[in-house]
């Protein structure tokens, strides 16, 4: 956007003046119609900053580049929305040059009429920005601890007990079963003709399986 530089030259005597016409001797008073203050929604006084701008004349062009009531250059007027009601701020009418000022303040302040601007009526000389949304920080929702899980202990079923047999007398028994005995160590210790299976097939009686055997058991091992 081009920067608006406001213009800042003093008032002409015509502008600061009555004009005089003297006839017949007489000085006669020009009759001068005085506008209504022109103040938008900012509070801003454009009439005052006119005034001092281009002596209040909304349709001035004298050619030094800046044109309109409050001396708009074109780069700033046409950028500021300007261009939808006429190429230039002096071929527009003082409400269109008052909206495109608006535009203008409300982004820049009275910035643009460093001068002038003093006297548009409001505090301070640049427009507050819009104040900035606070942030919203996103909610999170805690999520309670996992309940530890009872882990069962694991009983195992108790081997079944076995007893031992009661020990009985058989006749032509040669052998009573001591701890730690097994049928290979007998047949081995007694060197029993065709090992421990020979023992076994003897006491099929006694022993009901190969692998057990107990205390106080009476073997035929001859």
């Amino acid at each position: 956007m081009a920067s608006y530089r406001g213009k800042h030259r003093k008032q002409s005597n015509i502008t600061r003046t009555v004009a005089r016409v003297v006839v017949a001797g007489a000085v006669v008073a020009a009759p001068m119609a005085v506008a209504g203050t022109a103040s938008a929604a900012s509070g801003v006084n454009w009439d005052a900053i006119a005034q001092c701008e281009s002596g209040g004349r909304w349709n001035i062009a004298t050619g030094n580049g800046y044109y309109g009531g409050l001396q708009f250059d074109r780069g700033t007027w046409l950028s500021n929305g300007g261009g939808q009601y006429a190429p230039y701020a002096h071929q527009a009418s003082k409400a269109q040059q008052i909206a495109v000022a608006e535009r203008l303040f409300a982004a820049r302040g009275t910035s643009p009429w460093p001068h002038c601007g003093k006297r548009a009526g409001v505090k301070g000389n640049v427009a507050k920005p819009a104040p900035k949304p606070a942030a919203v920080k996103p909610v999170v929702k805690k999520q309670a601890a996992p309940k530890p899980v009872a882990v069962k202990p694991v009983i195992k079923p108790a081997a079944p007990v076995q007893s031992a047999p009661v020990a009985t007398e058989r006749n032509g028994a040669d052998y009573t079963v001591v701890a730690g005995d097994t049928l290979s160590t007998i047949a081995q210790k007694l060197q029993v003709n065709g090992g421990w299976k020979a023992l076994f097939e003897r006491n099929k009686d006694i022993v009901k399986n190969a692998d057990l055997i107990f205390p106080g058991q009476q073997l035929d091992v001859k």
